[in-house]
């Protein structure tokens, strides 16, 4: 008669067996070191006269832990095993082995596609809401930039506050980093109302130097030098996209779009340069990104820098390629700029635009020590993930229009 022996690895000794009557040709019961143990969870083995079988329990950490577990029973039975049984119980132990990878590999394919539909789907639901906000311009426009700043700004002081940033530089104060979230948000709205902050962001940068200056303990340059440059980044350069759209109202008169617009939507008047050009640069922003992520996947070998080693040379040409030909198909299409050459210009603009503010939230966040500066938008991230190729991007497309174009290129 079989006899059923149990091994309990979580206490390293074996079980009584399960009938009285013991095998003469092995031991009814097999001890493994303590050290091979403490692998958390339980292991249930049994051995007939026929063949092996063997369940396990629930293991805490599937998969590695699983077949090392499976391994160091399968390296001490067969001494204690026939030569058919030993063969036998290897196969078994084989298929383990090969089940276990085939259901790492399946569960991985899934999580890939799983966050791949994500990014898709709030992607396009993202892409069209903000094409709405741009068409519809004014305080609908100013206020959703203004949203997004503060909530970009809240990001920022907590990656600032992170542990990989702390250890080397001390924090401004909550109360400070919250002041200087509001700040931020207040910006695009008195830019919108006033038509230019200089006196304001200056003010607000004078007035946070001297609180942090009179702060309980000893102020730090760090904390001076980063606040700083959390309203400058997270709310003075934003405000140039409000400039850009609704600053500049000249009409666009060669769009022939703006003839055929229904007059409930704004009719001619509505497609002026600054919608224009916006549009033109928020899809030049997006055809970057999109032809440098397509060509790194096919061509990508030589890494751009060390800040973001996925990045390479090959991805980053493709994508300024992408973006010149969105730009110069966008310009056909909307009749604005009339210049070719300035259409180039205003494309390359745009693409270096957005890859040093992408290489600059990749800097803060590989200081940070994080992969994402929040988890406010499924599959994406944070604000900041989503927005950084495109806060510096607006102060050289509205500045180019602004300066280099004669009659603002209509």
């Amino acid at each position: 008669m079989a006899t059923t022996s149990f091994l309990d690895l979580s206490r390293g000794r074996p079980l009584p067996p399960s009938l009285s009557s013991a095998c003469p040709c092995r031991p009814s019961a097999v001890t493994l070191p303590p050290s091979r143990a403490k692998l958390g969870g339980r292991l249930d083995f049994s051995i007939d006269a026929t063949r092996p079988v063997f369940g396990l329990g629930p293991i805490r950490g599937l998969g590695r832990r699983r077949r090392r577990l499976i391994a160091a029973v399968a390296r001490a039975e067969p001494d204690h095993l026939g030569d058919g049984n030993a063969n036998r119980y290897l196969e078994e132990v084989q298929k383990g082995h090969e089940l276990s990878n085939s259901e790492d590999a399946v569960s991985e394919k899934q999580e890939k596609a799983s966050q791949l539909k994500k990014r898709i789907v709030f992607g396009l639901g993202i892409g069209l809401s903000i094409g709405v906000v741009v068409l519809a311009g004014g305080w609908i426009f100013t206020t959703v930039v203004a949203a997004a700043v503060f909530v970009g700004a809240r990001e920022y002081f907590e990656l600032v506050r992170s542990r990989g940033i702390t250890a080397g530089m001390t924090p401004p104060p909550r109360y400070v980093s919250r002041v200087c979230s509001v700040i931020c948000a207040l910006m695009p709205l008195l830019t919108l109302y006033r038509g230019q902050i200089d006196v304001s962001v200056t003010s607000a940068a004078f007035f946070v130097a001297m609180a942090l200056h009179l702060q309980r303990g000893n102020p730090r340059f760090a904390q001076l030098s980063s606040t700083l440059f959390g309203l400058f980044y997270c709310g003075y350069l934003p405000c140039f996209w409000v400039k850009l759209r609704c600053g500049l109202a000249a009409p666009a008169l060669n769009t022939g779009i703006g003839t055929s617009w229904p007059i409930l939507l704004g009719g001619q008047a509505q497609w002026t340069v600054g919608l224009v050009a916006t549009l033109i640069s928020f899809s030049s922003i997006i055809a970057a990104d999109t032809y440098a992520f397509m060509g790194g996947k096919a061509f990508g070998r030589t890494p751009l820098t060390s800040v973001s080693p996925k990045k390479t040379w090959e991805g980053t040409i493709a994508g300024l390629c992408g973006c010149i030909a969105t730009t110069i198909v966008l310009s056909k299409i909307f009749c604005w700029p009339k210049s070719l050459l300035s259409a180039i210009a205003f494309g390359i603009l745009n693409f270096f635009g957005s890859v040093f503010g992408d290489l600059t939230e990749s800097m803060i966040k590989r200081d940070a020590g994080v992969k994402d500066s929040g988890s406010l938008i499924p599959g994406h991230g944070g604000i900041l993930d989503r927005v950084d190729s495109y806060i510096f991007t607006g102060a050289l497309a509205y500045s180019f229009v602004k300066t280099f174009l004669p009659l603002y290129g209509v």
